[in-house]
């Protein structure tokens, strides 16, 4: 899409928009920005019922600072860690997209110091990772004592999602 159509559908979105009252301070969703993961039809999630932070594999640890606001300007009790399969995160190692930006930008030591200092956190197996996932905000100190944490794989040629994690912290 480009800006114009940005533009376009919002026009159209905007025409019978209602605004939505914040309803449900639960689950928070964490997830992949992968399009073909969509929360809110996948899961039943209305507008307004609980928040959805995605990024690439949906990765926890790069979720933290969204957890942490969730829990203790919302409320949040209950986090959901949705991977899925066919992931693009499985695709590729860290190492090679560090190697493959530093390619991109040649003599630049601020690119290579940066991204040398990043984790990717490339998937190797999917359900592992959310089990992963789910350890790291099990230890981690910020996720508030009495949380909920869930993990699951979303199917992406069923549609199905398999629960394989479920722990109160």
């Amino acid at each position: 899409m480009t800006s114009s159509e940005f533009v376009e559908a919002n026009t159209k979105y905007s025409a019978t928009f209602e605004k939505q009252p914040i309803r449900a301070k639960n689950p928070l969703i964490i997830t992949c920005m992968d399009p073909r993961v969509q929360p809110y039809d996948q899961l039943g999630v209305k507008i307004g019922e609980g928040g959805i932070v995605r990024n690439a594999g949906g990765s926890a640890q790069e979720a933290i600072n969204s957890i942490v606001v969730a829990q203790h300007f919302f409320g949040t009790t209950e986090i959901a860690v949705f991977h899925h399969t066919d992931c693009g995160m499985t695709k590729f190692t860290t190492e090679w997209l560090r190697d493959t930006v530093k390619k991109a930008n040649p003599g630049r030591d601020d690119v290579a110091r940066t991204v040398d200092g990043m984790d990717f956190h490339h998937i190797t197996n999917v359900e592992e990772s959310v089990h992963a996932d789910v350890k790291f905000l099990v230890e981690n100190p910020l996720v508030k004592k009495g949380s909920k944490i869930t993990g699951w794989v979303y199917n992406v040629d069923t549609g199905k999602i398999n629960q394989v994690a479920d722990v109160l912290v």
